[in-house]
């Protein structure tokens, strides 16, 4: 059984909201944390159908509870209505909630109790490389990370299985969009996107859709923790930067499927985007763990000179190459980016066998960043 990183630690004291896309782990790292507490799964048709029509069955089956309880509710978008009874459950019975979903889209749109800032917002990535004691960097990079893909040897038809039950179960049943069909198409443009600049009108020329729409559906699949967007770092000194964000699905086995990569394997260029979407992957989840308030952007000037990651106000600059031996052609990035920011810490990561450091930049092979990002010592 893996131990996962995450540990919800808020909820001694607090009611959380645990948000996450499907099959990241919520259920079971639930179970795992908080073993025989009174635990409401929402996927069971009967408890749905029951609380669903008569929504303050919830009220008058905890006012029993002794003060301080914890109540598990899981899949809560499925029943926002449910949350105005949390709210009064909490406010006059002094219980506590976590409250499980893979959506806040739905709590939004329906216009649903968010209950005022009583309820903190934690969010599961999928599986990390520190939780794994024989990590694959191969098998990551290809299944992804998500526990269900990464614990086989081949993932093809469960990511296949994934996506299609992504498109019935959260954006049809939620009524999110018009067109499936069109919203499958642009699941595939984006993916051609995945780890690039977003340009919202020639992705919608591509989906036959408007450019707003396209704008939509990006904040579907953010909304929905499929996607992030990374945006732009600002704070200019001398050279003129891009400003569009970029985009990367929350899982990198997930825009593999999308892209039809298979058997990805170093020395090849769809290896090496997909060793870039897994850095960046890791990236996110430390820093959504972490209690720090780090952000994180990329680098690029008008003129076509990026550094993939930045970590705050420049407090760290990180360049990502999949090459067995990084020369100080791949340096140039950052070197320009150190004329801009001198306190920057320069890092790059590759398939070195060895840490060394050349001309002030710290060549960190992947699994010694791996470990030195899970040790709090980068971000």
């Amino acid at each position: 059984m893996i131990a996962r990183f995450f540990k919800l630690q808020d909820v001694e004291n607090e009611s959380v909201f645990l948000f996450g896309a499907r099959q990241t782990g919520k259920t079971t790292l639930l179970n795992q944390l908080f073993p025989g507490v009174r635990y409401y799964d929402l996927l069971k048709a009967d408890k749905f159908e029951q609380l669903n029509r008569r929504p303050e069955l919830l009220r008058e089956e905890l006012l029993s509870c002794k003060e301080n309880e914890l109540i598990i509710i899981d899949e809560i978008q499925k029943i926002p209505q449910l949350l105005d009874e949390v709210h009064w459950l909490i406010v006059n019975k002094n219980l506590r909630f976590i409250l499980s979903g893979s959506s806040a889209r739905k709590l939004r749109r329906t216009g649903a109790n968010t209950l005022g800032g009583r309820a903190l917002r934690n969010v599961l990535y999928p599986l990390v490389s520190a939780e794994i004691s024989d990590f694959n960097l191969i098998r990551a990079v290809n299944n992804g990370m998500l526990p269900r893909h990464y614990l086989i040897e081949n993932a093809r038809k469960r990511l296949q299985a994934y996506v299609g039950t992504y498109l019935q179960e959260e954006i049809k049943a939620e009524a999110l969009v018009r067109s499936l069909n069109s919203f499958n198409r642009f699941l595939e443009a984006a993916a051609l996107t995945n780890g690039e600049i977003v340009n919202y009108q020639n992705i919608a020329t591509d989906c036959g859709v408007s450019a707003n729409t396209v704008r939509e559906y990006f904040s579907i699949l953010s909304d929905t923790m499929l996607g992030y967007m990374i945006p732009a770092f600002r704070r200019t000194v001398k050279r003129r930067l891009v400003q569009a964000p970029r985009f990367y699905y929350f899982d990198v086995g997930i825009a593999n499927y999308l892209l039809n990569r298979k058997n990805l394997l170093p020395g090849t260029t769809d290896f090496g985007h997909a060793f870039e979407h897994f850095v960046i992957q890791e990236i996110i989840a430390c820093l959504g763990y972490s209690d720090n308030e780090n952000t994180l952007s990329y680098w690029r000037t008008s003129g076509g000179v990026e550094v993939d990651a930045v970590l705050g106000d420049a407090r760290v600059a990180i360049e990502i190459k999949s090459t067995p031996e990084v020369q100080v052609r791949h340096l140039k990035g950052l070197k320009i980016f150190a004329e801009e920011y001198p306190q920057a810490r320069l890092l790059i990561v590759s398939l070195d066998s060895a840490p060394r450091l050349t001309d002030g930049v710290e060549v960190m092979p992947v699994g010694y960043f791996l470990q030195q990002l899970w040790a709090g010592k980068i971000v």
